[in-house]
């Protein structure tokens, strides 16, 4: 009877109080939590009696607050873990999860990312902030984009076609992306080297290389280079207008995408290999 007095009394305060309804929302609930572990406790205390039944109902109470509170005690953890061990700090572009996202906050039962990617189809913000318990790192693998070596790898995969001169094809991509990579000095190149020694990677080199292979299109040229991890589409952006600029101008040089044709062997053949 006194915890429903009580109870009464303090509603009609926050009621006062609270003009706004999601504040007197969350006002009731914490007081309905409160009172019903008052309320608990002292039922407890009437049952069991004296000292002993005292401290066997704490422990009692103790134990199921301990697996009530699992999440916020394993976020709390997550939380240490993040500030000894900082596998992330404010600032850095991180994946976690599914997630991925550049951190704004830290905080001691969860961190924040600005998300990127989604629907966006690249690195770049979707303008959601994401709130995400610290226990996950304990959970999920961290992904961290700029802590360390302070570049990432890019590839972009151009196929021209079997008739197009891919050597010369080839010439302009690597000359596209040599002029756009992220490494344009011998400083800077000393810098990632001295990053990369920290956590023990070994890159035999660190400028642009375009790859060759071929597939059923025609034959793929693959472009990888280094860049910023928050400018992956700006980069990518840049090297297609340079690559489309540059094979316009190349009479021998054409795309190659899905197509079917008819092949005459007696006139489109190597004459060594035509058919009778």
């Amino acid at each position: 009877m006194v915890a429903v007095v009580i109870r009464r009394v303090v509603v009609w305060i926050i009621i006062r109080r609270a003009p706004m309804p999601s504040n007197r929302y969350l006002g009731i609930k914490a007081l309905d939590t409160v009172v019903g572990l008052l309320v608990l406790t002292a039922l407890l205390r009437i049952w069991l009696g004296g000292v002993e039944g005292l401290a066997a109902s704490i422990g009692i109470i103790s134990a199921g607050l301990a697996i009530a509170l699992n999440q916020p005690v394993t976020n709390l953890a997550g939380w240490i873990f993040l500030a000894t061990r900082r596998p992330f700090t404010i600032g850095d572009r991180i994946q976690i999860g599914d997630n991925a996202g550049d951190v704004v906050d830290l905080r001691l039962f969860a961190f924040s990312l600005n998300e990127i990617g989604r629907w966006v189809n690249a690195d770049q913000s979707t303008g959601r902030i994401l709130h995400i318990p610290n226990g996950v790192v304990f959970r999920e693998t961290i992904a961290n984009y700029t802590r360390g070596f302070n570049f990432i790898w890019n590839e972009m995969a151009v196929t021209v076609t079997f008739e197009s001169d891919w050597r010369r094809a080839k010439s302009v991509l690597t000359s596209i992306v040599q002029e756009h990579t992220a490494i344009h000095s011998e400083q800077a190149a000393l810098e990632v080297s001295r990053a990369a020694n920290r956590y023990l990677i070994r890159y035999e080199h660190l400028t642009p290389i375009v790859w060759t292979s071929v597939d059923a299109s025609g034959v793929t040229l693959t472009l990888r280079y280094l860049c910023n991890p928050r400018g992956r589409r700006s980069s990518e952006h840049a090297i297609w207008e340079a690559i489309l600029d540059a094979f316009a101008a190349s009479p021998d040089i054409d795309f190659a995408y899905p197509t079917t044709r008819f092949y005459d062997n007696r006139t489109e053949g190597k004459p060594g290999k035509a058919a009778t």
